[in-house]
């Protein structure tokens, strides 16, 4: 009788090993027999949305560009890969307006990314530290970032304007030259465009990197500290290893935005002077859906990706290296 109470398991307590609850067992039975379809099933949604609006448009934007493509004509020729030689050929009706933008999409791009890497990361540092009034502030930097293209481009575009802009009227009271032409003259166009853009965008990269200050534990602060370590030694050796995925992020991302700017320079510049501030976008753009010519517009199109593609690869090849 001893020997059955001794071999009943107590209330509570888990079961000996090897041996487990029937429930237990049936569940394991279940899941391991579940139709290997299941997990696709759990997919399927994304799946759906990524072939509706990513692969397929991708698809058949590759297959327009195979073609003398406008939408207004009933007859679309096939011409294989003539919209891409086009571009390579000097002389080409594309080809010297297409690099030209594609000039000025670099220049914009070498302009605004170091600011957009560099100024939110010291942003973040004041604002990841403790002083009265912190909330209000990390919302009113990141507020310009909720608006749309349209109404930053339009607010900035009367305050800069030459003639009637307040900053002008402002910098005159002061005594400093008021003839600045924000918007028609180089470099001048340059500064807008790249300020307004820092402006706008930089409260997205600075909460990133809030984000990824406070996932650095305080306890390796507190090491270099008592190893005699400086506030600088400190950013270099603790913040920007703990940084570098967030970094590695906001590098890319800040690129392939910068890469991809449209609006500013549609709205505020129109391009001007001349057409030194198209960029490829703008002009992908005023070729398919103002001249019609949808097949090299998405010729353009993939150049252009490829080129970002190769500048990702670059990038995280560089910041693997930086990290091994």
């Amino acid at each position: 009788m001893a020997t059955q109470q001794a071999e009943q398991p107590r209330a509570g307590a888990s079961p000996p090993p090897g041996k487990q609850p029937q429930g237990a067992k049936r569940e394991r039975r279940d899941f391991i027999g579940a139709s290997p379809v299941t997990p696709y099933l759990f997919m399927a949604p994304y799946l759906v949305l990524f072939f509706t609006f990513v692969l397929a448009p991708v698809v058949y934007g590759f297959w327009i560009s195979l073609h003398e493509w406008d939408y207004l004509l009933p007859g679309k020729p096939f011409v294989g890969l003539q919209n891409y030689v086009e571009l390579f050929t000097p002389g080409s009706v594309t080809s010297g307006p297409f690099w030209k933008s594609m000039e000025a999409t670099g220049k914009f791009t070498l302009y605004s990314a170091p600011l957009l890497v560099l100024v939110p990361l010291g942003v973040a540092l004041i604002l990841n530290r403790k002083f009265p009034g912190r909330t209000f502030f990390r919302a009113v930097y990141f507020a310009p970032y909720v608006l749309g293209v349209a109404v930053v481009a339009v607010l900035w575009r009367f305050l800069l304007d030459p003639n009637i802009g307040l900053v002008n009227y402002y910098l005159g009271r002061l005594g400093l030259p008021d003839g600045i032409p924000w918007t028609t003259a180089v470099p001048w166009v340059w500064v807008t465009l790249v300020g307004v853009t820092v402006w706008w965008t930089l409260g997205f990269n600075a909460v990133i990197y809030l984000a990824g200050l406070q996932d650095i534990p305080r306890e390796l602060y507190d090491a270099a500290s008592v190893d005699g370590a400086n506030a600088w030694q400190r950013f270099l050796h603790v913040t920007i290893p703990g940084l570098r995925p967030v970094l590695l992020f906001v590098v890319t991302v800040t690129i392939l935005a910068s890469a991809n700017m449209f609006g500013q320079s549609y709205l505020i510049t129109n391009g001007g002077p001349g057409d030194d501030t198209r960029t490829a976008i703008y002009y992908i753009a005023e070729t398919g859906l103002r001249q019609f010519n949808m097949g090299s517009a998405s010729a353009m199109s993939f150049m252009l990706a490829l080129f970002l593609i190769l500048i990702s690869i670059v990038n995280f090849a560089f910041f693997r290296q930086r990290e091994d």
